[in-house]
């Protein structure tokens, strides 16, 4: 599976990782199915509490609304907009899932209720001070896991 995120995507994430300084945070990725297993990052959200040196939690109170607003701008087209998974930093850290991370993943995928068919964990971090660094891992349910590419869009490669 393809993560495409576009420049104003990396943007964002690149402040708020450097707004956050030591602190992990993170939020959810919204996104669009562009192709065959490609899906574009098209919103995110971030969540600065919840954080901190070696641990990121997120809460569902920063979930809801976001979401409402993403299907009401995308016309609730859901095969072709939807929630892809979950982001957040790992600043001190390798850029590999914690066994705390993967198991609120499998929860997610394994949830009836969320529906979901897979999810994306996306851990970011700064190299450098401005260049963004980041990892996908795809949940699949019955626990299955694969790596995912995540392709940093060039400004003017977007629809």
């Amino acid at each position: 599976m393809r993560a495409l995120l576009p420049p104003e995507i990396r943007e964002t994430l690149v402040s708020a990782l450097t707004t956050a300084g030591p602190r992990e945070i993170g939020g959810i990725l919204m996104g669009e199915h562009v192709g065959a297993d490609t899906f574009r990052i098209a919103s995110i959200t971030v969540q600065t509490r919840g954080g901190a040196f070696a641990s990121f939690v997120r809460l569902v109170q920063y979930v809801v609304r976001p979401l409402a607003e993403f299907f009401c701008k995308t016309d609730h087209q859901y095969t072709r907009f939807n929630y892809l998974g979950e982001w957040h930093s790992h600043h001190s850290f390798d850029l590999g899932s914690s066994s705390a991370d993967r198991s609120t993943m499998r929860e997610l995928v394994e949830d009836p209720a969320v529906g979901a068919n897979f999810a994306i964990l996306l851990i970011v971090r700064l190299r450098a001070k401005t260049e963004l660094e980041g990892r996908i891992t795809v949940f699949l349910p019955g626990g299955r896991t694969e790596t995912g590419h995540l392709v940093m869009e060039k400004a003017g490669t977007q629809r």
